[in-house]
């Protein structure tokens, strides 16, 4: 880890560490498929959905084949509005039913497992899926229900009154994983 020069951020992967990370994440999800044309990505907003699309294109770069991927916004089965607040919600879009398929819920954070759990109950409005994992590029513990990624770029303990932020190109200025000191 090496700091920045905002002392209340410190970068946890680097562009070319993160470049890496989905490179690995991309042969993982290779290695867990029965048929990569089974294969559903889906992303949870709002770093989830631009984290999906990279990791399609990588997995698209590694078997010359197109990757379905799309977007479920699972903010309306939350259990926990009235504490985090909402945002503006993003329309889920799935290019395909879900129904037989292999998804991969996207995400760039594991936290509390709140978001996941409610995505998990949101998916099963589309259909049932043969299999789903989960992808998150960081696991910063602190869950407060039973659910684990099954792919993971970095496990980093954090203390609540911090971050992690993932930043992308296509969106950002930059590209890395950081650790914000929200004091």
């Amino acid at each position: 880890m090496s700091e920045l020069p905002n002392s209340q951020r410190v970068e946890i992967l680097s562009e070319s560490d993160l470049g890496r990370t989905i490179s690995r994440l991309a042969s993982q999800i290779l290695e867990s498929v029965s048929d990569v044309e089974k294969l559903l990505l889906i992303g949870i907003p709002t770093r989830g959905v631009h984290l999906s699309n990279v990791l399609a294109k990588e997995l698209e770069k590694k078997t010359s084949q197109q990757i379905d991927h799309g977007i479920l916004d699972p903010t309306f089965h939350r259990d926990d509005l009235v504490r985090i607040g909402t945002r503006m919600v993003q329309q889920t879009n799935l290019p395909t039913s879900v129904e037989g398929r292999e998804v991969v819920l996207v995400d760039d954070v594991i936290f509390t497992g709140r978001t996941v759990r409610a995505a998990l109950e949101a998916l099963q409005e589309w259909g049932r899926a043969e299999k789903t994992m989960l992808l998150v590029m960081v696991d910063r513990g602190h869950r407060e229900v039973p659910i684990q990624p099954d792919f993971c770029g970095r496990k980093v303990p954090t203390r609540r009154i911090e971050s992690i932020e993932l930043r992308l190109k296509n969106v950002d200025s930059e590209e890395g994983v950081f650790l914000i000191n929200n004091q």
